[in-house]
């Protein structure tokens, strides 16, 4: 997968499930007109964001390569981003939240390649690199910053979904592509709309990953920082909008204090935010990350650690009290007194400590499942991971010895000691018997025919968390999403326009000076015109040249654009103001 694309130390380190997600960036694809998208927005972006982005911005802009004039190309990126210790990957449009997150912990951001259209330059629901690399790049120039956001990605990518959650992800990736796409009929729109719409109604309980999401979107999306009266933007969400961007400033937003409370706040991605909320400074949304985490069943475990990972229907994982780590989708949870006693794994299982499989307990000795006890004996104060080898021996625990354990609860198993595994401390953290037989009441949960029965030994469940203990234990390599982003085969006319971009941008660069802008200027009125954007690079061409005449003639023409198209009266203005202040700053 990484074939195409320059490898890194960085890089280097993804592990192979995240490779999946990686794509070529193919920077031939961009075409005169997306460049010259990516610079208007660039110009606007840096013109307006000098007086209201947080400093790290401008100063990220310098560090990471991000250059005002042209795409940026994911190599020199990298090359840059090297030395503050991160990297970047292409993919295509919105991944997995797990995936995402997961990128972040490894210090990699992750850029959508694809650019918005023109006629969706303010704002797109579709992720970009405009969004990608001039909204989130530049920041992780600040090291606190930095380091909130790979803390996050670990935190994060752990967050335990619901079954709805990757079904509402998929409709929103439909919709964002859909509405991207130059094609799409308003008829396919409103009903990916209505999809997402009537998901987002009905999703019952937030999940984890739903709740942590929210706290991304408010922070690393759409944060602000300072104080409530005079905040900047740190959010990448509205670092890439030129249209948001402007509007967050105004009181028709609201400004309220960020803490643990956004993470109820959901949002709706497809429409400009009501409320923002405001840190103090980075090292606020550290101190609300760790609250946040407090709560999550990765250090809290327990009963309710584990109905959220059978709740997700996906692959995750439980740690017990001596640090075995249990791999699987989970199907069943027996409980008493409010406490796990029996949990069930169905279908390809693995055993795990401190994230590395344990040998001889991968999938292909538990390609059906895996179900252990938790808990004491009854009646015995001593857990068994606790006991000395006298106790052990006491209690008949022992090799060769047929016996049977009864927990607290009632679940009882009988069978004859084959072995046991210890951890590091000296702890048996599994116990493997045959001829057994593991009862709760009149239900029987492992029978002697089905072979040898492994029992995880663990008074309690300390840790529950999305994905596998060993990230090597798992074919990870199932990533096919259900829509990809549309590439329309472009008409004559398309490419014709395209190559007037080009001609303008060769003129500008110097590659071609011979090029006449006064024909391109006659042969676009001629043939597109409705189209702003190549009038508005003409006229920063002439204007810089004091070309009177032909200044004259373009704005001429722009004024023509602004009463048939008076929707992009505001972008023609903001870029002829830019032009100007410009050459006046100079």
């Amino acid at each position: 997968m990484l074939d195409n694309i320059e490898s890194n130390d960085i890089l280097n380190r993804l592990p192979k499930h995240l490779k999946q997600f990686i794509k070529p960036q193919n920077y031939e694809d961009y075409s005169a007109i997306d460049q010259a998208v990516w610079r208007y927005v660039m110009r606007k972006n840096v013109d307006f964001l000098t007086t209201v982005a947080h400093k790290s911005y401008l100063e990220g802009l310098k560090l990471t390569g991000i250059s005002i004039d042209s795409i940026p190309n994911m190599y020199g990126m990298n090359r840059i981003l090297k030395e503050i210790g991160w990297a970047a990957v292409a993919v295509d449009g919105f991944i997995p939240p797990n995936a995402f997150m997961e990128f972040q912990a490894y210090n990699i951001l992750v850029i959508a390649s694809d650019i918005r259209q023109l006629e969706h330059i303010e704002y797109t629901p579709a992720p970009d690199i405009i969004h990608e690399g001039a909204g989130h790049a530049p920041i992780i120039a600040n090291p606190e910053y930095a380091e909130y956001l790979r803390r996050f990605g670990e935190i994060g990518c752990k967050a335990i979904s619901s079954a709805k959650d990757y079904e509402l992800y998929e409709a929103v990736r439909h919709l964002s592509i859909i509405k991207e796409a130059p094609n799409s009929s308003e008829e396919d729109i409103a009903s990916a709309e209505k999809k997402v719409e009537e998901l987002q109604q009905n999703m019952g309980e937030p999940s984890e990953m739903a709740l942590i999401r929210n706290l991304h979107w408010w922070t690393v999306e759409y944060g602000l920082i300072g104080t409530l009266e005079n905040p900047k933007i740190y959010g990448a969400g509205l670092l890439s909008s030129i249209g948001e961007s402007a509007w967050c400033m105004t009181d028709a937003v609201k400004k309220l204090p960020y803490d643990i409370n956004a993470t109820y706040k959901d949002f709706d991605i497809t429409k400009p935010q009501p409320q923002l909320f405001v840190t103090q400074d980075f090292a606020r949304l550290s101190l609300v990350l760790e609250e946040f985490a407090n709560t999550m069943a990765l250090r809290n475990g327990g009963l309710s650690g584990v109905n959220k990972l059978i709740n997700s229907n996906a692959l995750g994982t439980v740690e017990l009290s001596t640090g075995i780590q249990i791999s699987g989708v989970f199907t069943q949870v027996i409980e008493a007194n409010g406490k796990p006693i029996y949990i069930q794994a169905t279908g390809e299982s693995a055993l795990s400590y401190r994230e590395k499989e344990l040998v001889g307990h991968g999938v292909k000795t538990h390609p059906k499942g895996f179900g252990s006890p938790i808990g004491k004996l009854k009646g015995i104060n001593i857990a068994i991971e606790d006991m000395s080898p006298r106790d052990l021996s006491a209690y008949n625990i022992y090799e060769e010895k047929t016996i049977t354990l009864e927990f607290e609860g009632g679940i009882k198993v009988s069978g004859e000691i084959i072995t046991g595994k210890r951890n590091l401390q000296g702890k048996i953290i599994l116990i493997s018997f045959k001829d057994c037989t593991v009862t709760h009441g009149n239900t029987t949960l492992f029978k002697p025919e089905w072979g040898i029965y492994d029992m995880a030994v663990g008074k309690e469940i300390v840790s529950a968390f999305s994905g596998p203990a060993d990230l090597n234990s798992f074919d990870l390599i199932t990533h096919k999403p259900s829509s990809e982003t549309i590439h329309v085969k472009k008409s004559k006319e398309r490419l014709e326009l395209e190559s007037f971009y080009q001609q303008v941008r060769d003129y500008r660069e110097g590659k071609n000076r011979t090029i006449s802008r006064t024909k391109v200027l006659e042969q676009l009125i001629e043939k597109h015109p409705n189209d702003w954007l190549l009038p508005i690079e003409l006229y920063e061409l002439a204007f810089k040249g004091h070309e009177k005449t032909l200044c004259n003639s373009i704005l001429q023409h722009l004024e023509t654009i602004k009463q048939n198209r008076p929707e992009v009266g505001k972008l023609i203005d903001d870029g002829l103001g830019i032009i100007k202040q410009e050459v006046i700053t100079k």
